[in-house]
């Protein structure tokens, strides 16, 4: 085995990579308070290549040397934009038939591994604060909840490694579909 030079990964210019086609998701963080979570967000919305990023309430937006100091560039491949108030942007997506979804612990949410994504349909996800997590407003105004199974004594994940998680499995089963 051999590790890979950076020159083998085939990677897109930033160019390449906002002319390619996108998975129909949307990432949605809202009064993320720590910038190095924004950064590991972008970097992993750009690993997955989602079409856009959602940055509301007091979530800290590029450019920012803390932000960059974890995103790596990101910031310049995935589009984004702020939005100060999540309701107000959540009633927007429902207008442009865009299925909100909380990742959140809430009644009736749907494990996440046992979520299934409709063929043609675009999702936007939310993600919430460090501690409070997705504020209740927000997630009485989505469609759906997901949630991440988890089976320690801890029942939070970080921010960015629940976006990791959740980008990765609903990724893989939307290219599945295609």
């Amino acid at each position: 085995m051999r590790k890979l030079a950076n020159e083998e990964l085939h990677r897109l210019s930033v160019q390449a990579y906002k002319e390619a086609e996108k998975i129909p998701v949307i990432v949605i963080l809202d009064n993320i308070r720590s910038l190095n979570n924004i950064g590991s967000v972008f970097r992993t919305a750009d690993a997955f290549r989602i079409e856009k990023i959602y940055l509301c309430g007091i979530t800290a937006c590029p450019p920012h040397k803390e932000i960059h100091k974890t995103a790596l560039g990101a910031t310049e491949s995935v589009a984004w934009e702020y939005a100060p108030n999540i309701c107000t942007l959540l009633s927007d997506l429902h207008a442009q038939q865009i299925q909100t979804i909380a990742i959140e612990q809430v009644e009736s949410a749907t494990y996440l591994d046992h979520f299934i994504p409709e063929k043609g349909t675009k999702y936007a996800l939310i993600f919430g604060n460090e501690v409070d997590g997705v504020q209740q407003e927000a997630v009485s105004l989505c469609k759906h909840a997901i949630e991440i199974p988890q089976y320690g004594t801890k029942h939070s994940l970080n921010i960015a490694v629940s976006v990791g998680i959740v980008l990765w499995e609903l990724g893989h089963k939307i290219r599945k579909m295609v």
